[in-house]
């Protein structure tokens, strides 16, 4: 079937309360959303949030790119489009990552499947996701703590700045009064060398998950020394975008995983090669997302029902961040406990 329409729009979704990193704070989720709509009238939805920090595009630069690329994909198949869209190079993951979930979404209809038969996840009990603790003083990141873990969300991803004493310091609070919860610390690239270092010593006593990103994207040979000197398992995420990247981080042993994200690969299909190349070599990744739409985060998840073998960590929390719960979602949160509730 041919692609008749493509058009996109921005949305909002308000957030419970702002999310803050060492790269940005936001009161909501602001991304675009793109219909592909083909000659039978089934409709693919993608979506890209703006995270300039992060792949360099806000919410004008990926509805111009999505405008100024979507003739190119009219009366082509799906198949066809999704082959074109990963050779041009003028428009950025983000807005590639939008139009690649709309024609991987429009394709499972155009063969009358769900989106976990199209991955072949067989397995469709449930999957746990970390949630996030924003960056703030230690006594509200404690307290955002401990409610979440009374809201069941016993996973944390605690995100962490430049003053690597008040990382310490909140880590160490919430490991004490949370001795049951799974800690995952996020530097978001804040750190050098020397702090990662003393971030590291100072948790020999205490089980921390891994820590993801804690110097700038581009030093991967100090990202290697951390990974070299570090007991606890060490996550690169901004410095993997492609499959190129994934390799280089992974054959020069600079992390221990791998952090996978649509937005930053470019889409599902992008997603995929990465994912079959950790899965031959034997490395585990998570699967995350920035602040994301209900449709982008429900890709993610029927991947990640596909894909268990591999990704061990899940970071897709938006839903449980949203001030109202999305009913354009195929799945329930219940805490970190995620289950399929359509399956068509």
């Amino acid at each position: 079937m041919k692609i008749t329409k493509i058009s996109a729009e921005v949305k909002k979704i308000a957030l419970k309360t702002p999310f803050k990193t060492a790269l940005r704070e936001t009161s909501d989720v602001e991304f675009v959303r793109v219909y592909v709509e083909d000659e039978n009238g089934y409709v693919g939805i993608g979506e890209a949030p703006a995270t300039k920090a992060i792949t360099g595009e806000d919410i004008e630069t990926i509805l111009g790119s999505i405008g100024s690329v979507k003739e190119l994909f009219l009366h082509l198949t799906c198949s066809e489009a999704l082959d074109k869209l990963h050779t041009i190079s003028e428009i950025g993951s983000s807005a590639k990552a939008s139009l690649d979930i709309a024609f991987v979404h429009l394709l499972a209809q155009e063969q009358k499947k769900a989106l976990y038969e199209y991955f072949a996840a067989k397995d469709l009990t449930f999957l746990k996701t970390d949630v996030t603790v924003s960056l703030n003083s230690a006594e509200e990141m404690l307290c955002d703590a401990k409610k979440a873990y009374s809201n069941k969300m016993e996973m944390l991803k605690v995100k962490v700045g430049s003053d690597v004493l008040h990382a310490i310091d909140i880590v160490r609070k919430i490991a004490k009064e949370l001795p049951s919860v799974e800690i995952l610390v996020d530097a978001n690239q804040a750190w050098n060398l020397e702090k990662a270092t003393l971030f590291i010593n100072n948790m020999l006593d205490l089980k921390i998950e891994l820590i993801e990103q804690p110097v700038i994207a581009s030093d991967l040979e100090s990202l290697k020394k951390i990974t070299e000197l570090s007991h606890i398992p060490i996550l690169a995420d901004e410095a993997v975008f492609t499959l190129e990247d994934a390799k280089k981080v992974l054959e020069s042993k600079s992390a221990d995983m791998i952090n996978i994200k649509f937005m930053k690969c470019g889409g599902v299909t992008k997603a995929i090669e990465i994912l079959e190349y950790a899965r031959q070599s034997g490395v585990k990744c998570m699967l995350g997302s920035m602040l994301e739409g209900p449709y982008s985060i429900n890709m993610a998840l029927h991947l990640a029902l596909a894909y268990r073998d591999v990704i061990k960590y899940i970071d897709l929390d938006s839903p449980l961040l949203y001030k109202e719960p999305s009913n354009e979602l195929d799945f329930e949160f219940n805490g970190c406990k995620i289950t399929i509730i359509k399956k068509y």
